[in-house]
């Protein structure tokens, strides 16, 4: 079966509206990881780096139409464990505080 027909046999059957629902929550993931990893860097970093990490990987590998804010949420997660470790080497203790 040709591509084409391929996909117009699934958007009969249906599979369309759940790959745009997907789509959907893919963008709102990449939207999260932003918003979390940009909040990461103020508070609470130890808990929203590795979140923002994890829903930036998904959207990213579900195909997220926002791409550049996942990539930027990824990035911003990693950030926020940078901070951690350096907050942490700096004041020679596991906890921190400004």
């Amino acid at each position: 079966m040709h591509l084409t027909a391929a996909r117009t046999a699934h958007t009969k059957g249906g599979v369309a509206p759940a790959r745009a629902e997907d789509s959907r929550d893919a963008d709102g993931m990449a939207v999260a990881s932003f918003i979390l990893g940009l909040l990461g860097l103020l508070v609470l970093n130890v808990l929203l780096g590795p979140i923002a990490i994890t829903l930036a990987t998904v959207a990213l590998w579900r195909g997220t139409g926002r791409r550049g804010r996942a990539i930027l949420g990824l990035g911003l997660g990693v950030a926020d464990l940078v901070v951690l470790v350096t907050a942490i080497q700096l004041d020679h203790t596991v906890s921190w505080s400004l």
